[in-house]
């Protein structure tokens, strides 16, 4: 599993470089990817980095054909956090659009998705955004086995702990973000990379059992 996070400080950019680490970019971050990093693109919904769709649009497209396409794992069409209704209807539209670029479009799956009915055939990437309760919860592990037979990755959001690395990972994930290297990364990076390489080796059981 790839753990994706701003590129906060040195040590953090080589991480990437390396491999270690890939790099999310939004388009209020500023930062330039490092050179030979993996990288996706969220769309700056969650906070307030959304700056209009035509905008965030224009932005992507321009990130794509700097950076490359066989580096972007995925861009997360437009989404309305936490609201899984209001989320199909403005995320539909854009899931092409992100397609034409020529990297893979994520589609934001929020509390209450699996009722409304779920657009598989128009994403690659699963992106288990909604409430932590959720993306952690029975529904969001039966999507991530749905999506990976389905042949989609499963991204998971928020992820700030060694906890819910394991259950990212239990999931079967490919990859998970948060901002835990963004506040004290010469400390945090050391923890996290030993994190990643726990739950690389060792069975995920500790997920469900709670585990700190």
């Amino acid at each position: 599993m790839l753990y994706l996070a701003t590129p906060s400080g040195p040590d953090v950019r080589a991480a990437m470089t390396a491999g270690l680490l890939g790099c999310m970019t939004t388009p209020a971050q500023g930062n330039l990817i490092p050179e030979g990093a993996l990288y996706a693109c969220d769309n700056g919904k969650f906070g307030r980095g959304w700056p209009g769709a035509e905008a965030w649009y224009g932005w992507l497209a321009r990130t794509v054909a700097r950076y490359g396409t066989d580096r972007c794992l995925w861009a997360v069409a437009p989404d309305v956090p936490f609201d899984a209704a209001g989320t199909l209807i403005e995320s539909v539209p854009w899931l092409a659009q992100i397609r034409d670029l020529g990297i893979p479009a994520a589609f934001a799956a929020q509390d209450g998705c699996d009722g409304l009915g779920i657009p598989w055939d128009h994403f690659d990437v699963l992106f288990l955004a909604g409430t932590t309760e959720w993306k952690i919860g029975p529904v969001a592990a039966r999507l991530s086995r749905e999506a990976r037979e389905r042949g989609k990755a499963v991204h998971m959001g928020r992820v700030n702990s060694r906890r819910r690395l394991a259950i990212a990972e239990w999931f079967g994930c490919d990859s998970a973000d948060g901002t835990y290297l963004a506040f004290g990364p010469d400390k945090n990076l050391p923890q996290l990379l030993g994190w990643l390489e726990e739950i690389r080796y060792q069975p995920s059981f500790n997920a469900v059992l709670g585990a700190p």
